[in-house]
Formats: C-alpha cells, sequence, structure tokens
C-alpha cells in the first residue's frame, strides 16, 4: 500500500470514529439537505412587554398555545377604573384583551397562537350569582375546546379567581359553573376539556 493510500485509510477512519463520537451514523451515499432549518422553540415564558409597558401597567400572566400545549407568557395591562366593576371583573377584562389580541411578531415566529378570538366579552356576577362568578358573552361549553382552556387557565393563575378555580358561565340565566387548569389541560388543551362542575358543589 502505498504511503498516500494509507495516509488516505487513516483519515476515512478518524473521521468515522468523530462522527461516531458525535452520535452521527456515517454513510457512504452523498447527501445534501441544504443548511439547518432556523427554529425558536417555545420557552418556558413568552413576552411582549415593551419598556413602555413595565411602567406604565400591572404584570400578569396569559396562557398561550404552542407546540399543541398551554405556556404562560408575560404580559403588562392597564386596569382603568372607570370601566366599572370590581377589580376581579377589571382584571378579567384586561386579561381577555390580552388573550384575544395577536400574539407579539417575536412570539409569532417562536409558534406561539391564541385560539380566543376577538368579540368575547366578560362581566362580572348577575343577581342571584356568587361574588366570585365571571360570565362571559357566550356559554363556557360552545367555545373552542382549546380557547376555553386558555380562558379557565389564565383566569385560575390570576386574581380573576377564588382560590385557584374560576367560576364561570354564559349570558344571564344560564348555568355557572366551576372550572379548573390540571396538568392534563395544560398539556393537552385542544383535546382535554378543563374540568368543571356545577357551582353549588
Amino acid at each position: 500500500m502505498t504511503r498516500r493510500r494509507l495516509r488516505g485509510v487513516l483519515a476515512a477512519a478518524a473521521l468515522t470514529t468523530v462522527l461516531a463520537g458525535c452520535g452521527i451514523r456515517s454513510t457512504e451515499v452523498p447527501t445534501d439537505f441544504g443548511a439547518a432549518p432556523s427554529r425558536v422553540p417555545c420557552g418556558a415564558s413568552a413576552s411582549g412587554i415593551s419598556a413602555r409597558d413595565q411602567a406604565t401597567g400591572v404584570p400578569v400572566q396569559i396562557f398561550l398555545v404552542c407546540s399543541g400545549r398551554l405556556v404562560p407568557a408575560d404580559r403588562t395591562v392597564r386596569v382603568p377604573a372607570q370601566q366599572g366593576g370590581t377589580d376581579r371583573v377589571r382584571v378579567a377584562r384586561a386579561l381577555l384583551t390580552e388573550l384575544s389580541a395577536a400574539p407579539a411578531a417575536d412570539e409569532k415566529q417562536a409558534g406561539y397562537t391564541t385560539e380566543v378570538r376577538r368579540g368575547l366579552t366578560v362581566t362580572g356576577p348577575r343577581s342571584g350569582d356568587p361574588g366570585e362568578a365571571l360570565r362571559l358573552s357566550r356559554r363556557p361549553q360552545e367555545l373552542p375546546t382549546a380557547a376555553l382552556s386558555q380562558l379557565v387557565c389564565t383566569y385560575a393563575e390570576s386574581a380573576a379567581s377564588d382560590g385557584g378555580a374560576v367560576l364561570l358561565g354564559g349570558p344571564a340565566g344560564t348555568d355557572l359553573r366551576r372550572y379548573e387548569c390540571t396538568p392534563e389541560v395544560r398539556d393537552r388543551p385542544g383535546r382535554v376539556a378543563p374540568p368543571s362542575r356545577p357551582a353549588e358543589s
């Protein structure tokens, strides 16, 4: 074997060893898959907060959908007193506004979306309702499962809830139910509906 050929064999063996050590299987077939895709995975928490928001608002978290899961996103909201209602209701309105808004550009690039659509509104308790009740302009059961999951988990983790659960209903005259945000709901918001029970229980 010539010296040049010997050097080529040794170089090929060394390259195979390096590839194996990196967990990459060598191949004899030339491949060209192009550049690796640029991806920004879902982080532990997204943030659509600007410096101006930080100086003028109250920090809160909402839940957005990313990679089929609910992921917390930081927001700063202003809760104007002139809207009327209790602090709980004003916070609920501010959170709903954030949930129905399109995610920030960097959040969209990272894969964050929202299933809560504009036009949905929330009010406080009607006559005869418990004080912690929140009533939506649509029956909760009529909302897409992922949208209801976003609402329930956002409210349950905020000042709009009462002890980790949220009492939700539709327009006046519809039943109220107490909804919970569970690990299963966070992991599969589009397939697992938030568990609920009647308001009286």
